[in-house]
């Protein structure tokens, strides 16, 4: 028996822990704090002021960037990709579930995307649909002369660039899942008359529902902060991470700072969402 004294090592343990949590979110909350300066504050500390300026700066469209474009540019791509994620994932999920020819080669080419430094990724995608370009342009039509330009862009190769990111995280979060799914709920089900469909609507579909909610988590929030792989293929249009990366070498105002917050507070609210849809689904589950 013990008298419930901790030893030394926990609180050695715990302060390094703290200083390790310093270290990783002191940052984030001193660019959180400094987006409030005043009309007049400055880049460093102590702070001049409290206010909501350089947000209403951002938004008004007054400052460096037009924000609101840039914003609901990179929403728009993150909101695409995590379906497509969650869907591709799903599907590839019950694919492996059967062995096939070339499953394994298949795998390796899924999440080989992983291994290759994302720039490579970006400069292969980009020199490709550059290539297209050129081909397409050579075409004898009047249309293809007069109005086309290229198919860079947020939605064509910026859209193909983020899934080669966030599609092998899907697929091994699935894989997980699927490894240890029972199929005995799946048997009993077509035993009662069930079928394909109905058994994965409503018997498999519901029971992975809350891993589903993991891999729109990954798909979105990878999406919505990367940098690298959208670096070149968005053509003439810049997402939000890109438009940071700018700022911060030509702003000198907390307007990048302000920037930085609607960034990353955008990511924690729909990261909360879904956690929260993820909560309700065990817990009807748990009830059932």
């Amino acid at each position: 028996m013990t008298d419930g004294s901790r030893p030394r090592s926990f609180y050695v343990l715990a302060a390094f822990f703290t200083l390790f949590a310093l270290f990783l979110w002191g940052p984030l909350f001193a660019i959180v704090a400094l987006s409030f300066q005043g009309p007049d504050g400055g880049l460093v500390f102590p702070m001049n002021g409290l206010s909501l300026h350089w947000f209403r700066v951002l938004w008004s469209g007054q400052g460096s960037v037009d924000i609101s474009g840039a914003f609901f540019r990179s929403f728009r791509l993150a909101l695409v990709v995590m379906v497509l994620t969650v869907v591709i994932s799903v599907m590839a999920g019950l694919a492996f579930r059967h062995r096939f020819p070339g499953a394994m080669l298949l795998l390796y080419v899924a999440i080989a995307s992983l291994i290759v430094p994302s720039i490579v990724v970006s400069l292969g995608i980009g020199l490709e649909f550059r290539l297209i370009d050129g081909w397409i342009k050579t075409w004898p039509f009047d249309w293809v002369q007069r109005s086309f330009v290229t198919l860079l862009g947020t939605f064509t190769s910026g859209l193909g660039a983020h899934l080669t990111w966030t599609l092998p995280f899907g697929l091994l979060i699935m894989f997980a899942v699927f490894n240890r799914f029972n199929p005995a709920y799946e048997e009993a089900a077509r035993d009662l008359g069930a079928s394909r469909w109905q058994t994965f609507r409503f018997v498999t579909l519901p029971i992975i529902a809350p891993f589903l909610i993991g891999v729109a988590v990954f798909g979105f929030t990878l999406s919505w902060d990367e940098l690298a792989r959208s670096s070149q293929v968005m053509g003439s249009s810049n997402t939000l991470p890109m438009q940071l990366a700018a700022l911060t070498t030509t702003v000198t105002t907390p307007e990048i700072y302000a920037l930085a917050t609607v960034t990353t507070g955008a990511s924690l609210a729909l990261v909360a969402i879904l956690l929260g849809i993820a909560w309700v689904l065990r817990r009807r589950q748990g009830r059932g």
